[in-house]
């Protein structure tokens, strides 16, 4: 759950930044948000979910 919570504040201080510096219109935000909140209700939705956080645990066991 932390890792979920994470990735999504992540991404949102992404998509600010990409608005605040005009690479990234409203409307194209709109779109990446409603094409997340379908994407989360299909089959696909485990999967990505399991494949982010096999990402994380592999993220976190590198040792700098």
């Amino acid at each position: 759950m932390a890792v979920s919570i994470s990735v999504v504040v992540l991404l949102l201080i992404m998509a600010v930044v990409f608005l605040r510096n005009g690479g990234l219109k409203v409307s194209h935000a709109l779109v990446c948000g409603l094409l997340g909140f379908f994407l989360a209700s299909t089959s696909l939705a485990p999967t990505i979910y399991n494949g982010v956080s096999a990402t994380a645990d592999v993220v976190s066991n590198f040792k700098p």
